[in-house]
């Protein structure tokens, strides 16, 4: 979990929310992401799961109060959950129960599930390569996120398919010691 600078005696919303003000926002990895910071619309939830099936129901906890709550009030919420899925293959094999539940929940095209790892590692890169860090966060993390926030904040952003290869260029400027630096 070095990669994103977690130490292992901070607090993980802290250092999420550093993250996010230094990574996402600083970087301009999220171009959408300012605004809702700025408005406090962005929930930040530690999770005390220890299994899998109570970080599910956690999660389904989660969606549901997202649903039910304004936008204006909470527009998105990140579950970080730093006792459980610290593998990233686990984790990600989750990915598939946690959409599972979205669509039980019956939110598809509500709700979404986005996610960030510390160890994130897309299909088709190589170990440690610097653009996996555009999904890489102190802790293991999901994202709730509203569909038609996203949809309105694609729509409003002149050229969306430019930002992930804007976030490669960057990171690959930036670096692994870069990205270190900037997290301490």
């Amino acid at each position: 979990m070095t990669d994103a600078a977690a130490d292992p005696h901070d607090d993980p919303i802290a250092a999420t929310q550093r993250w996010l003000e230094r990574a996402v926002i600083g970087l301009n990895l999220c171009p959408f992401a300012k605004a809702v910071v700025a408005k406090g619309q962005v929930r930040f939830v530690l999770s005390d799961a220890s299994t899998r099936s109570a970080l599910l129901a956690e999660l389904g906890e989660e969606l549901l109060l997202l649903r039910d709550t304004p936008a204006e009030r909470i527009d998105t919420t990140l579950l970080i959950h730093p006792q459980v899925l610290g593998d990233f293959l686990d984790y990600n094999d989750f990915l598939d129960d946690a959409d599972a539940l979205v669509e039980t929940l019956e939110l598809d095209g509500v709700l979404q599930v986005a996610s960030f790892h510390p160890d994130y590692r897309f299909a088709d890169s190589e170990a440690d390569a610097v653009e996996d860090f555009t999904n890489r966060a102190p802790y293991p993390t999901l994202h709730l996120l509203r569909e038609d926030s996203v949809s309105r904040a694609v729509d409003a952003f002149p050229d969306p398919d430019a930002i992930v290869q804007r976030n490669v260029e960057t990171l690959r400027v930036l670096g692994v010691d870069g990205w270190r630096k900037l997290l301490e």
